[in-house]
């Protein structure tokens, strides 16, 4: 992933050609012993708050993505996550995401990124066919993410 993208522009094509009220791409880094997982870029953000959320594989929305390299959906955020546990799903709180899908973004047969939709009202969800036209998406390539979940031996 050399070439420079401009991400930002990306999100905001593809939350418009989506309709979704807001989009965000999360990267993966490399620290000293494991990896973190932060949202870079964001549309359609209510605050910048999205920027200081760090998570580690398997936790989180992009955390979960990451770990198991499939997609997500949760179409109510009220009916599926428990009050008590929203304080695991910091993009959830912090943007006040109400339905969401996410989906892994794929690198040399590696997950290096997860891009993520959602509505803020209870009228608009995210429904199975909305996840499978983003991951159908993120699979012919996002930036310079090749979408190449497997190696050709």
């Amino acid at each position: 992933m050399n070439n420079k993208v401009d991400y930002q522009r990306k999100l905001d094509q593809v939350r418009e050609a989506f309709g979704y009220d807001f989009m965000a791409l999360a990267l993966v880094e490399s620290e000293e012993y494991h990896y973190v997982i932060k949202w870079k870029y964001a549309s359609g953000n209510l605050n910048d708050r999205f920027r200081r959320i760090v998570l580690q594989s398997g936790k989180g929305i992009a955390g979960m993505v990451f770990k198991t390299g499939k997609p997500l959906l949760i179409p109510s955020v009220h009916q599926q996550l428990e009050s008590e546990s929203l304080f695991n799903y910091p993009i959830v709180q912090s943007e006040k995401l109400r339905s969401l899908g996410a989906v892994p973004l794929w690198n040399d047969a590696r997950v290096a990124g997860v891009l993520l939709g959602g509505f803020r009202d209870e009228e608009h969800r995210v429904t199975d066919e909305m996840l499978k036209v983003m991951a159908d998406d993120a699979r012919t390539g996002f930036g310079d993410f090749d979408g190449k979940e497997l190696m050709a031996n």
